[in-house]
């Protein structure tokens, strides 16, 4: 199966002249970025979901929605959307929607996040972190095969031969909605996806993707066990392309910097160092950083230790948007061809 390409975002606020831009500026922009997406010839475009200040896509539905009617080839879908904190039946519901104006061009990924201002914002227990996304993720299986569910669960009120609407245009045409699983690196997370023959898709934001080998295997061996077809495995990395690496690292280095050191001082970590990004920016390293050739050869061989059948690069750090566009438009027309013939594809 060739290696497919896709691009996600954060939406990430940047900053202008010491004060944030405006995060409907930002919307629109992100809206342009994913026309850009789809003109530099790439597979898909992903829009996270967020409850922060620092992030301005709190509704990816509604920015799919929108790219929907102005493009016409690319994939869709969010990066990922927060199953522990949205109603399964709602996310099924706007996805057939998304599917059916984009004429089957809708994909989910889900997961639980990274962050957790959703739970008290929604009305949920952050002690019920592990045990919501357990029930939604099996509930969110029954409702894609679309047909009627009967479903019950110790947190949410119980389905009995419960059709959703609208079905998907996949469904009215013999197939379903693709759904992914964001996976950060835990063997139950894999065993859970392979469980419920979703795809996986690994979340590899530090460190070396090499550490994630393992899940890989795992994953298709789950799979063969609970008796699904094979199951696509992809990665999301963050990055930035530029003409050379030393423009790439100019650019990407002070953003990272400020997202990473602002998360540290929530979480309770040390200052982050140039080195630090130094370490995930080298030849092995979770940041896929550089000229086209440099991010070529590490996706390359991120690709040969893992297995993936896709590869999604963060594209926005905080980044402004014209660098942003510059990245997405040397992926697609530079990066990609590379890693291609590299394959021998």
């Amino acid at each position: 199966m060739p290696l497919e390409f896709g691009v996600h975002t954060f939406a990430a606020v940047p900053v202008v002249d010491g004060a944030p831009l405006s995060p409907a500026q930002v919307l629109r922009d992100v809206v342009q970025e994913g026309i850009a997406a789809e003109r530099a010839g790439l597979a898909f475009f992903g829009a996270g979901e967020h409850h922060r200040e620092d992030f301005a896509i709190s509704a990816p539905e509604i920015v799919l929605g929108a790219l929907a009617t102005v493009t016409e080839r690319i994939r869709l879908g969010t990066a990922v959307t927060v199953l522990s904190s949205n109603d399964p039946v709602r996310v099924f519901e706007q996805f057939s929607t998304l599917d059916g104006i984009s004429s089957g061009r809708a994909e989910l990924i889900v997961g639980r996040g990274s962050f957790t201002e959703s739970f008290p914002l929604f009305g949920y227990r952050l002690e019920d972190y592990q045990a919501l996304f357990e029930e939604r993720l099996e509930l969110l299986a029954a409702l894609v095969r679309e047909e009627p569910v009967t479903w019950s669960g110790e947190l949410r009120s119980p389905l009995v031969e419960q059709s959703v609407h609208p079905r998907s245009h996949a469904a009215e045409h013999g197939g379903r909605m693709p759904v992914w699983v964001g996976v950060g690196g835990s063997p139950e997370s894999v065993i859970r996806t392979a469980r419920h023959g979703f795809d996986m898709m690994l979340a590899i934001i530090g460190g070396s993707p090499a550490q994630f080998a393992p899940f890989s295997g795992l994953y298709r061996k789950a799979m063969e066990q609970f008796g699904h077809t094979a199951g696509r495995v992809g990665m999301h990395s963050p990055g930035l392309i530029a003409e050379t690496d030393a423009e790439a690292k100019r650019i990407l280095m002070p953003q990272w910097l400020v997202f990473r050191n602002r998360l540290g001082r929530e979480r309770g970590w040390g200052e982050a160092s140039e080195r630090e990004f130094d370490a995930n920016a080298a030849e092995h390293g979770a940041l896929f950083v550089g000229s086209p050739e440099t991010v070529a050869q590490k996706i390359v061989w991120a690709h040969e230790t893992l297995g993936i059948e896709r590869f999604d690069l963060k594209y926005d750090s905080g980044t402004l948007h014209e660098d942003n566009l510059r990245t997405i438009e040397l992926f697609g027309t530079e990066v990609v061809p590379r890693v291609r013939a590299l394959l021998g594809e």
